[in-house]
């Protein structure tokens, strides 16, 4: 039998076939400090088998549906002190009490919180983006929490799981571009209001490119209507300011000149790194605020990589 040790710590990812946990698997693969643990693919759906490694390890990572997350987790339970740490990197538990929410970067001692939980939610690729754009201005006092705050973005199509991958690259029946999500009940937007302190519930309109991954999400703001009436030097410097010392997470300075008024999806694919960039127009007095990172990246695998070591005591 295998047991737990302080030295190469150990991770079962419940889900491992999946697009994320395929993710995962792979930037875990030359870890020396992490051991991957598998199931038995036959024996994927096995309760007992599964309790049996869940019972041997350090951490579980779900990438599961919602339901199935949540039957994990009352899995978990049934094994008392010997249940392992969990990572859920599905919607199941992102607002749920007695859960940490897993974006180190959300404020100063976030990182310090994932690294003492048991129970991290992975966040969303979409609301990690938003979030991390109006977060900082909401604390700053810059941006009222009741706002009317809008967010549009689009994401590569690995987003939508396997239907949608198959739909674009097997079948070739979906379309280049299509917005979603028009009945204003997208699953993001509990957590995306919450952790951005927002008190008014945000209009997100979701959409989907062909294009395998990346991922941009944009805030427009009207500068005038802001208590502060900010510069977007102003915007720019309070969001440096908050993310000073992070190293995935960079403000690039003076967007509208620097990147000459464009950005793309798809940079900072197959990386871990998320930047933010403030656009606009200071005679407009007119602001878009954009985060660009991969969706499979700081929007999900990466994340849940940073959220492993942390809770691992292996640093981020």
């Amino acid at each position: 039998m295998t047991t737990k040790t302080t030295e190469t710590k150990t991770v079962f990812i419940d889900g491992e076939a999946g697009t994320t946990g395929l993710e995962i698997r792979e930037r875990l693969a030359d870890a020396r400090d992490i051991s991957v643990r598998s199931i038995d693919p036959e024996k994927r759906k096995d309760a007992a088998a599964r309790a049996h490694l869940m019972r041997e390890v350090d951490l579980v990572v779900l990438c599961l549906p919602d339901d199935a997350a949540k039957e994990a987790v009352a899995l978990a339970d049934q094994l008392g002190s010997q249940a392992p740490k969990i990572i859920d990197a599905s919607t199941a538990h992102r607002v749920a009490p007695g859960w940490t929410y897993g974006f180190a970067e959300l404020e100063a001692n976030q990182a310090q919180a994932i690294a003492k939980a048991h129970r991290v939610a992975n966040p969303g690729c979409y609301p990690t983006g938003a979030i991390a754009l109006i977060r900082p201005l909401i604390d700053a006092g810059m941006l009222p929490a009741d706002y009317p705050i809008t967010v549009n973005a689009v994401s590569g199509y690995s987003g939508g799981g396997k239907s949608m991958i198959e739909a674009y690259e097997v079948k070739k029946t979906a379309p280049s571009f299509e917005l979603y999500g028009l009945g204003l009940e997208h699953k993001h937007v509990p957590e995306l209001q919450k952790y951005a302190r927002l008190t008014q519930r945000p209009i997100f309109v979701p959409s989907v490119g062909n294009f395998r991954q990346g991922m941009l999400v944009s805030v427009p703001l009207h500068l005038d209507t802001l208590p502060t009436s900010p510069s977007l030097t102003d915007i720019e410097e309070t969001l440096a300011r908050h993310y000073a010392r992070s190293q995935l997470v960079s403000v690039v300075r003076d967007a509208s000149t620097s990147l000459k008024g464009r950005i793309s999806a798809e940079d900072l694919n197959s990386t871990d790194t998320m930047q933010l960039a403030v656009f606009g127009h200071p005679g407009h007095r007119q602001s878009v605020l954009v985060a660009r990172l991969d969706n499979l990246g700081k929007g999900a695998s990466g994340a849940a990589v940073q959220n492993i070591r942390l809770m691992l005591g292996l640093g981020a």
